[in-house]
């Protein structure tokens, strides 16, 4: 394809995903991912998926993106605001990507505009869109694009807004034009290790996910382990302790997105949280993302998160 067509494409795509509301778009060249093979292998070698088996399943599938989409020559990543207008955080917790409506429908709608848009505007382009969905190395990819860097917490950080954003991707069979890779800004920073209760950021950049109280919270479908009792700091649904803390979130500015304002529950007191039925939770969690613990998750969390 010629250089002026290609560099046309990447101008269109990009204008595009700015006017869908997209805070940054980046892209990288659709090929495996050499370097991200070893960390993930010994990643699972050291069981920090925990219980989440399906972590340990289609590993080609998670580093080479055309195995996902034949004949994929970009992956396009694309970064979603979610942080909060304000904060929730008087009685028990839940994390601020779930404030409102499920970002997995939300985005993914989006994405579905942004990529038929793109068919519209350039012609044919086959492709997938992926919200957290099918396994995507998402963060790796968002890095390589230049979205931002991977953290010691292992989140993508972006230096205009940190982290409080959503990851989506498309995988398409256009060239398009690559953005380089941005460097590590975290330093000598280890405040996200410091301030997790549970110690599971046991080295810079690596997350013992079994220990993550977003884990225990969310991925665990059975007890929550004894030796967490006390360390849960009122988190019922995911945690934000090592995205708060980071220097780098200063900067996030609140979304401009109503579905991602707060349904319901927020104005609950503790005992309302404790005593809540199972109406309570189908009517206020309805189109939220809470809704994949179930209630009986919910409530073991919020025994486990208030007993001392």
């Amino acid at each position: 394809m010629p250089t002026h067509t290609v560099s046309k494409n990447t101008q269109i795509i990009k204008a595009i995903a700015g006017e869908l509301g997209f805070s940054f778009c980046g892209i990288a060249k659709a090929e495996f991912l050499a370097e991200e093979a070893p960390r993930l292998e010994e990643w699972l070698t050291r069981g920090y998926q925990g219980k989440m088996g399906y972590l340990e399943n289609h590993f080609d599938m998670r580093l080479d993106p055309t195995k996902l989409v034949p004949g994929a020559k970009s992956v396009v990543s694309l970064v979603y605001n979610y942080y909060p207008k304000a904060k929730h955080e008087n009685n028990f917790k839940i994390a601020k990507c779930a404030y409102g409506q499920d970002y997995h429908f939300v985005v993914k709608e989006k994405l579905k505009t942004f990529f038929s848009t793109i068919q519209k505007q350039i012609g044919e382009v086959e492709g997938r869109v992926f919200v957290d969905s099918a396994p995507v190395h998402e963060r790796a990819w968002a890095a390589k694009s230049g979205l931002g860097w991977v953290g010691k917490n292992s989140l993508l950080l972006n230096k205009q807004m940190g982290s409080f954003f959503f990851l989506a991707e498309l995988i398409i069979d256009l060239e398009l034009e690559a953005d380089g890779p941005m460097k590590d800004y975290c330093g000598t920073c280890t405040a996200c290790q410091d301030a997790c209760p549970t110690g599971a950021i046991p080295e810079p950049f690596v997350v013992d996910g079994s220990k993550c109280i977003s884990y225990l919270t969310i991925e665990l479908k059975e007890s929550i382990p004894a030796e967490f009792k006390e360390k849960m700091e009122n988190w019922v649904f995911g945690c934000d302790i090592c995205q708060d803390v980071c220097p780098w979130n200063r900067f996030s500015k609140p979304h401009h997105e109503d579905a991602f304002d707060p349904q319901g529950w927020e104005s609950f007191s503790r005992g309302e949280w404790e005593e809540m039925t199972e109406e309570t939770f189908g009517r206020v969690f309805k189109k939220s993302a809470v809704k994949r613990t179930k209630f009986a998750g919910l409530k073991r969390n919020i025994q486990f998160a208030g007993k001392k």
